[in-house]
């Protein structure tokens, strides 16, 4: 009987992110298909019980984990050693886990000492006929491909937004302690703190129900003539805190800095989706004073609803890649906007 193994590891609270609660519906679904396979659970972290009991009631086989202080944060050589334990333990064929930076930088080196394999940014996995494929985009989200391994285990970690995360009761879980050998040299890198990208306010929000994209058009002349900067950016900053929504940057606004113009002083490289930036999947998004070119499209592939501001009817926009496109100034729409948001 194969084993499905999922791995997940605690937040700074010692509960479970959004996309590891994803991975976990991912995971009982491919254990349904595979139909004589097994669900296991592990854990690491600095305190994985909370964890644990959170998702007791997924019928999972059983429960290891992999605790202690040494494993609180983040470490190649702890994150490592512990995952390599939990494998060893559980024997599993498929190993999988939420994306995170965490996991993605160690998957690989553990698969290597497994004698398995690695692949990562999948976005869906599924058994057919006992056979295990997964999907994964390539080419700039261009060409989206099907593919199988045969070397065991296979660890698989899927994209935040894949699947719904998993609705959970909670309960008491019954957590079985992997021990790790950790040798002194593991120790060597620590933690010491966190840095934030400067900026006047949290704009990437990435569980947010809506990702708001601004172009360039904020940052030019408009119909009196002149650019009207510091009125974008309220305007902008007004609808963000009102729908908490993520903010998204065209590559060209991004960029406009590098030629000396006046820019959004809270936008910044990290801000930027599309070709040559992050891929988001938020539910909805709204892209506004976009041209509508194919490389900020090619970042919308996976919002299920989309909608834009421009004044050019003839835009990209308006050749299919949105679902409604409003052919409008987009500083007076978003004023109009925020007045509608401040009433509700």
């Amino acid at each position: 009987m194969d084993t499905v193994l999922y791995l997940a590891h605690t937040q700074s609270d010692e509960t479970l992110s959004k996309g590891a609660l994803e991975a976990l519906t991912a995971a009982k679904e491919l254990t349904a298909q595979l139909g004589s396979a097994n669900l296991v659970v592990a854990i690491l972290g600095g305190d994985v019980q909370t964890a644990a009991d959170s998702v007791a009631d997924c019928g999972a086989s059983k429960f290891l984990g992999v605790s202690g202080e040494a494993f609180a944060q983040s470490r190649y050589a702890t994150d490592a050693a512990a995952i390599e334990a939990l494998c060893r333990t559980a024997q599993p064929a498929i190993v999988l886990c939420g994306s995170s930076s965490r996991f993605n930088r160690v998957l690989p080196g553990v698969a290597s000492r497994l004698g398995g394999c690695a692949d990562l940014h999948a976005t869906e996995v599924k058994a057919d006929g006992g056979s295990t494929s997964i999907t994964r985009w390539y080419y700039r989200q261009r060409i989206r491909a099907a593919q199988v391994r045969d070397k065991r285990p296979w660890f698989v970690a899927l994209e935040t937004g894949s699947d719904a995360p998993w609705i959970t009761a909670g309960g008491k879980a019954a957590v079985e302690s992997v021990p790790v050998a950790l040798p002194e040299s593991s120790l060597r890198t620590t933690v010491e703190g966190l840095q934030k990208p400067p900026g006047q306010t949290q704009t990437i929000r990435p569980d947010a129900d809506l990702l708001y994209v601004a172009g360039a058009g904020w940052t030019k002349k408009q119909a009196d003539g002149e650019a009207h900067i510091q009125d974008a950016e309220s305007i902008i900053l007004d609808f963000l805190g009102k729908t908490q929504a993520s903010l998204g940057g065209s590559k060209s606004l991004v960029d406009i800095s590098g030629t000396g113009q006046a820019v959004l002083s809270f936008m910044t490289h990290l801000n930027q989706i599309g070709q040559t930036g992050a891929i988001p999947r938020h539910p909805k998004g709204l892209s506004t004073c976009c041209h509508g070119e194919e490389p900020h499209a090619v970042g919308w592939r996976f919002i299920h609803e989309r909608r834009a501001i421009n004044l050019d009817a003839n835009c990209g926009w308006a050749h299919g890649k949105a679902d409604v496109l409003y052919v409008a100034d987009a500083f007076e729409v978003m004023r109009k906007v925020n007045a509608l948001l401040e009433k509700s």
